[in-house]
């Protein structure tokens, strides 16, 4: 009888194997030959060198499995020990899905708009995504940010914002400089969890293969053969903004996502997002996409709040323009 050891790499064992090793239990049931006993990250085979290759084999595609679809079932590993199984690895029965993302989750553009920021972002460099609150254009971003990553199309994905407060002074935070910045990029943070199993998701941002960073670190750079995105762009004063859009290298693409309806600059100071529309639409290589009420997907309140505060947005812009219009008058 021969012995083997398989390290299981970049992948939580208990995950893999599912709750009280139900996974590791079924796998067993296809090798009634071998012995099979695991501990942290290695698995021992004992038996014929035969069957310890075969194990081997089939072991990989369900490593390779669970790396695509960030899930596995028993109905899975049924379907991979087939002698076709490793078939199955390029078959994704969702078309539209962007990326995989943890327990199985399809992660897909949801709406028409969000639809026309996937084909925008796939026939453009850069794209500008405007919409209010809830829209997913951040989270769409980040989806084909992920997507092409693990598609190879990028080396690396740079997710950065403007550290602006939202209308309030948080005053001294504590902690090092990652510490005091990671509350304002937070929202990134959490649509990558979605996406990224926890373990790989910190080895990637331990290794720079993610970057989440302020606008203000992106000064001096070039950004290439990445994937960019700058979130809350509404925040940027103009010379960020020609500052962030000129950071683009050669094979880079660039998709920056805004709110011009919550701009928390100082007053009187001008939106970069608003200035660099309206310089940059004639632009044939820059894609334009606009999202809308229809496109929100949080809470159904949600909507009926953005449009109460249009609504009253509208009405007191007529009162000012109908006091001055009286006081003309005078």
């Amino acid at each position: 009888m021969h012995s083997r050891s398989i390290q299981i790499e970049k992948i939580n064992p208990s995950e893999l194997f599912g709750p009280n090793n139900t996974n590791l239990k079924h796998l067993k049931s296809f090798f009634p030959s071998l012995k099979i006993s695991s501990r942290g990250n290695e698995i021992k085979l004992y038996g014929d060198d035969e069957s310890m290759d075969r194990f081997e084999r089939k072991f990989q595609l369900l490593i390779q499995h669970f790396d695509q679809f960030n899930v596995l079932t028993e109905n899975n590993i049924d379907n991979l020990m087939l002698d076709e199984g490793s078939s199955l690895l390029s078959v994704d029965d969702g078309s539209e899905t962007l990326v995989h993302g943890n327990e199985g989750l399809k992660i897909k553009a949801r709406t028409i708009n969000q639809k026309k920021l996937v084909r925008a972002v796939n026939e453009h460099d850069m794209v500008f995504a405007i919409g209010p609150a809830g829209t997913g254009k951040t989270y769409t971003a980040v989806a084909l940010a992920v997507r092409a990553l693990k598609n190879k199309e990028v080396k690396r994905i740079v997710l950065t914002r403007p550290a602006v407060e939202a209308g309030e002074n948080l005053g001294f935070l504590p902690g090092d400089l990652k510490e005091k910045l990671d509350p304002y990029l937070m929202p990134l943070y959490d649509a990558l969890r979605d996406m990224i199993r926890g373990e790989k998701l910190a080895d990637m941002l331990e290794f720079g293969i993610i970057e989440i960073a302020p606008l203000a670190f992106m000064r001096g750079r070039t950004l290439d053969k990445a994937f960019v995105i700058l979130d809350e762009a509404q925040n940027t004063t103009k010379m960020q903004m020609k500052m962030f859009l000129t950071r683009m290298g050669m094979t880079a693409k660039f998709v920056i996502t805004g709110d011009l309806s919550q701009v928390d600059l100082p007053s009187k100071q001008p939106s970069g997002l608003a200035f660099a529309l309206d310089n940059v639409k004639n632009i044939e290589e820059i894609g334009i996409v606009r999202l809308g009420q229809s496109d929100v997907i949080r809470h159904r309140i949600v909507k009926k709040i953005i449009n109460a505060f249009d609504n009253a947005e509208e009405d007191e812009k007529r009162k000012n323009e109908n006091d001055r219009t009286n006081q003309n008058k005078f």
